[in-house]
């Protein structure tokens, strides 16, 4: 069996490299939801590599001083694909000044396109979005669904040259277990990308894991690295 486990995030993209899969210009699925769930150091090594006029996936852009906001101050993000992006300053200023490219999705759609892409759908028809902005330029089919007739627009999955996951365990195959919130985007993400690094908390032997609660099977995943986790709080609220 290849070997999946690497020193570092910067040797996991090292190797994505090699793969063709770490290049300017290209897609990147990056995991996440706020600050629960995101791979932070592969994002560091990401920033460190110099890749740059990157289309990165990703439920948010971080904050301005940690996870896609630190991509964002470096300017190596041509052009986000979102769904919330409201607690980063930088991403504000780059988007109003027209510096930065942003697509928006309803949450539901950009979880549904990334899945899309890992299960080989180019397209599909929902009716989230229509008559909105989000609807404009698209193709729309009526089509009797559930007993109704209703307006849908069509999407396109996505497909990425490399998705950072973050999960919580692994096993030495890249079977890949997430903790709680962290089971956000990561799980299709891993799926949808020609190459996938998951940083993870612990790796043990194939065969411990109980195959019941895989989330993601190791056929998905290209490296594997250990790192410790910052928790970093998204918005601290105290009493008075």
């Amino acid at each position: 069996m290849k070997n999946k486990i690497y020193a570092s995030p910067a040797e996991a993209l090292a190797a994505a490299k090699q793969a063709g899969c770490l290049t300017d210009n290209m897609m990147c699925h990056v995991g996440g939801f706020g600050l629960c769930g995101i791979p932070e150091q592969c994002i560091i090594a990401l920033r460190d590599s110099g890749v740059k006029g990157l289309t990165c996936v990703s439920n948010n852009a971080g904050v301005d001083d940690w996870g896609l906001g630190l991509l964002l101050a470096t300017r190596q993000i041509k052009k986000m694909i979102s769904s919330y992006v409201g607690e980063n300053e930088e991403f504000a200023r780059q988007f109003m000044s027209k510096e930065l490219e942003v697509e928006f999705n309803p949450q539901g759609t950009l979880a549904e396109r990334i899945r899309a892409g890992g299960a080989g759908i180019p397209a599909f028809f929902t009716a989230t979005g229509v008559g909105s902005p989000i609807a404009e330029g698209k193709e729309h089919r009526s089509f009797n669904f559930q007993n109704k007739q209703r307006e849908y627009i069509m999407e396109t999955g996505l497909w990425a040259k490399l998705a950072l996951v973050k999960a919580y365990k692994a096993d030495k195959a890249g079977n890949l277990i997430y903790r709680m919130t962290a089971r956000n985007f990561n799980p299709m993400m891993a799926t949808a990308a020609e190459f996938t690094i998951a940083e993870v908390e612990e790796i043990v032997e194939v065969g411990t894991l109980d195959p019941d609660f895989i989330h993601t099977p190791g056929n998905y995943v290209d490296a594997i690295v250990v790192t410790n986790s910052e928790k970093r709080i998204e918005q601290r609220t105290v009493r008075g």
